[in-house]
């Protein structure tokens, strides 16, 4: 059977950040890329940042990733173009760190329906092709705040640990019908979400694009493997 070079990956929270940095890294590499996310102006911005680099201007999506309407046609228009997705990346997040006393049910609503239901259900929408293809591939973006809890990081932490129990538990439904569920552990990393909450010097965090490359090298290795966690962090952040 001749392999497949149209290659396709969906990438949620794209307009800046870790998104843009893995849709440059996925263009790099002949990838088709459909980008969303909700800032239209920074999407367009990566959408002409990869067509610089590739050559091949992305499909470009905006969607709220709270409405569940706009998850529907984001997925709807993405496989009526393409037919299938061989990944979906699970990138869009919202952050708000504060003493939880202070912390208000509007803030912990939206983090839970951008961090974890937003995801929930576009995996819901864009699995069932993957199963027939009895192929593909989910990343999703979580924090090491879906491991160990911080200070001021109730909310947060809370959405970034259904992120896990979500993916471990998919992981084990779809593994032996040729998907591979992948999750990604950041610390900090360099991007305008964590300077709005922290004052940390950013030459002690990681980069975008020090995530770009763990997700690659991820979904890269042969498909009888899975690198099913990924924690990432700092080398040496005394030392930085």
């Amino acid at each position: 059977m001749t392999e497949n070079t149209f290659k396709t990956v969906l990438i949620t929270g794209a307009s800046r950040g870790i998104g843009r940095a893995l849709a440059l890294k996925f263009a790099e590499h002949n990838y088709s890329l459909a980008l969303t996310g909700r800032d239209n102006r920074k999407l367009d911005e990566t959408a002409e940042m990869v067509q610089k680099q590739s050559g091949k201007r992305p499909l470009v999506i905006p969607a709220d990733l709270k409405d569940p309407q706009a998850i529907r046609r984001l997925a709807d228009q993405v496989l009526d173009q393409w037919g299938y997705v061989d990944i979906l990346v699970n990138n869009a997040g919202v952050l708000y760190t504060r003493p939880f006393l202070e912390l208000s049910d509007e803030e912990v609503v939206e983090m839970m329906e951008v961090n974890f239901l937003g995801l929930f259900r576009l995996t819901r929408e864009i699995l069932p092709s993957m199963i027939k293809r009895e192929h593909g591939t989910i990343v999703n973006i979580a924090s090491l705040a879906g491991k160990h809890g911080f200070r001021n990081g109730t909310g947060y932490a809370a959405s970034k640990f259904a992120v896990r129990g979500f993916a471990q538990s998919l992981m084990l439904e779809v593994r032996d019908k040729g998907v591979r569920v992948i999750t990604v552990f950041p610390g900090s990393v360099d991007t305008e979400m964590r300077s709005a909450h922290s004052t940390t010097r950013s030459d002690t965090v990681l980069q975008p694009e020090d995530v770009a490359h763990a997700v690659f090298a991820a979904v890269s290795v042969d498909k009888r493997a899975m690198m099913s966690e990924i924690d990432i962090r700092p080398s040496n952040p005394q030392k930085m």
